[in-house]
């Protein structure tokens, strides 16, 4: 059973987040952006996660096999986006179960 989360980040600067976890975290995983619609995807052993920028908000949603792959993307991506944008902005990275 594959397990689903999303989280909804508010930010200024949603395509740049986008473009900068995926090129950080594609070292490790399987990334990519589609140049066109500016969406970005990672994807590693038995979990992925979708980068959508949608207005000024940055729409996640992340997929695993299990609850401790589900656990591990999830914040690996949220932590790695904190981070990333501590010195511009304070994001809050609030993951929730999706269906």
């Amino acid at each position: 059973m594959t397990l689903h989360a999303r989280a909804e980040v508010p930010t200024d600067r949603p395509e740049r987040w986008v473009k900068q976890l995926v090129s950080h975290l594609g070292r490790r995983l399987e990334g990519s952006v589609d140049e066109t619609t500016g969406v970005g995807r990672l994807d590693g052993p038995g979990m992925s996660v979708t980068l959508e920028p949608v207005g000024p908000t940055l729409v996640l949603e992340a997929s695993a096999e299990d609850a401790e792959g589900l656990d591990r993307i999830t914040d690996v991506v949220g932590s790695h986006l904190q981070r990333f944008a501590a010195s511009t902005e304070e994001l809050a990275v609030r993951w929730i179960p999706a269906p």
